[in-house]
């Protein structure tokens, strides 16, 4: 569901939000018993020249904001950074991260409130800015992730290569960002249809190249410009753009890896979804890692539930909802966060 009135396609979600396996892919539990590695893939087809310029450039997105930081550091001990440099990273690293949280996450996948149309779109372009791929796309191997939780068919699971100690280090390093290299496309048309229909979200899809460069050119040009100098430009750019980028990147994947390997599991989820509250993370992840009740609650818009768990993608859902740009806002109630208690 998105946060348009498009319905969820059944292929991924049941019409209460829960999600379930579609049937050509489910695995059968029997086959699986959650500690052995997953079957073996097919052989992968040989890449064309579209895929393999895909794990370029993905190459690139990984390893070049890691220079990046490596530079960085170096201009740190020459006192090359200004303040100008990590107020814009601040600001581009909430406006980012809020779209993916908030746009891509909350809204977009699992459909927790429903957004008015300008609203919609600023949280898809925001989220597109954060660099971690088209809106489409994301929301697709989302909803393969809550299809095929920590089982056969989910993207990037720590548990792929089984549980013994060897296994798990190995599937760590493919949860966190191993699964960006393989050649395992999520179909959108099976997983996201909904977005695939609405002609806005698949105009800002469109338009993720270009948002890419945008979101490097704003702190280059407001760094110049702020310090009147092509340095502070180029400080910008390291500071506010790629050390950023690197930033966000490695908070979302650690959702993805050490949020079902480490951490608390105080509610019930499905057979083998091993989603887990990571408090340390909840604060730069703006509340994704209370990413147990998450999976017990998918379409929940509060990650975060009990006192003292601090999740600011809630708090600017509520203001939206507050201000009226959004509506039908899916609170978890007392009575359902019992219910989903061990």
């Amino acid at each position: 569901m998105s946060v348009s009135s498009t319905p969820m396609p059944q292929s991924a979600y049941t019409v209460s939000g829960d999600p379930v396996a579609a049937p050509s892919e489910a695995a059968n539990p029997h086959e699986y018993d959650g500690t052995t590695p997953f079957p073996t893939d097919a052989p992968a087809p040989g890449r064309t020249g579209g895929e393999r310029l895909y794990v370029a450039v993905t190459g690139a997105i990984v390893t070049v904001p890691f220079l990046a930081l490596g530079l960085g550091g170096w201009l740190l001990w020459g006192s090359l950074i200004h303040t100008a440099d990590v107020v814009l990273a601040l600001v581009l690293y909430v406006v980012t991260g809020l779209g993916v949280t908030v746009g891509f996450h909350r809204g977009l996948t699992h459909g927790g409130f429903t957004a008015a149309r300008p609203v919609r779109i600023a949280l898809a372009v925001a989220g597109s800015m954060s660099f971690q791929g088209d809106v489409i796309g994301w929301v697709a191997t989302h909803r393969r992730h809550h299809a095929f939780t920590d089982r056969p068919g989910d993207p990037h699971s720590p548990y792929r290569y089984g549980t013994h100690l060897r296994g798990q280090l190995r599937g760590l390093a493919h949860a966190h960002i191993g699964w960006l290299f393989r050649n395992d496309r999520t179909p959108a048309r099976r997983y996201a249809p909904d977005l695939l229909a609405d002609p806005d979200i698949r105009a800002v899809n469109r338009a993720f190249p270009a948002l890419c460069v945008l979101t490097l050119a704003l702190p280059f040009a407001a760094g110049w410009a702020i310090g009147g100098s092509l340095l502070h430009g180029v400080t910008g750019l390291l500071w506010a753009g790629l050390v950023r980028i690197t930033l966000l990147h490695h908070v979302t994947w650690s959702v993805n890896s050490l949020c079902h390997l480490v951490g608390e599991r105080p509610f019930r989820t499905r057979r083998h979804d091993r989603a887990t509250n990571l408090w340390p993370l909840a604060l730069i992840s703006f509340g994704e890692s209370w990413h147990n009740l998450h999976h017990a609650d998918p379409t929940s818009a509060r990650h975060g539930v009990d006192r003292g768990q601090l999740d600011p993608s809630a708090a600017v859902i509520r203001l939206f909802e507050r201000l009226g740009w959004v509506r039908d806002v899916r609170w978890p109630s007392p009575a359902r966060v019992a219910a989903r208690r061990t």
